[in-house]
């Protein structure tokens, strides 16, 4: 995975060591990340603009704002990931998807932590359940 560290390696590594929220960009391919300190970054689609991507590209990217104490994770599954018609399986693939490319970002930034989805945007996850019951 190439991580491009915002605005440079060292405030990362700095934010890094004061375990500072950092934030981050990855593609779902989880061949490329985009991660910065949460104040130099703000929103994520700020961040991509700043790592000279286009905002309206958001929709390529999970997006995480992690520190040593876990990983937030913000859970929008874009209506055409993966060209997979049904929402539930589109939405069950995002989250697989994720939790292993996530999973596979922080461990190459030295985090060992969970991956926390916000309860703001868990309700997507509600299409999962239903299966089950």
């Amino acid at each position: 995975m190439d991580i491009v560290r915002f605005p440079d390696s060292e405030a990362v590594a700095s934010a890094i060591r004061d375990d500072e929220p950092l934030m981050a960009v990855i593609t779902f391919d989880g061949s490329k990340a985009v991660a910065a300190p949460l104040d130099e970054a703000v929103e994520h689609h700020i961040l991509l603009m700043k790592a000279g991507y286009k905002d309206t590209d958001i929709d390529r990217f999970f997006r995480i704002v992690f520190d040593r104490s876990g990983a937030d994770w913000t859970f929008v599954c874009p209506p055409d990931y993966k060209d997979i018609p049904f929402k539930d399986k589109r939405i069950r693939a995002f989250y697989r998807d994720g939790l292993g490319v996530i999973g596979d970002f922080l461990q190459e930034m030295g985090y060992i932590t969970g991956i926390n989805i916000p309860k703001r945007y868990s309700r997507h996850l509600d299409v999962l359940s239903e299966d089950v019951y």
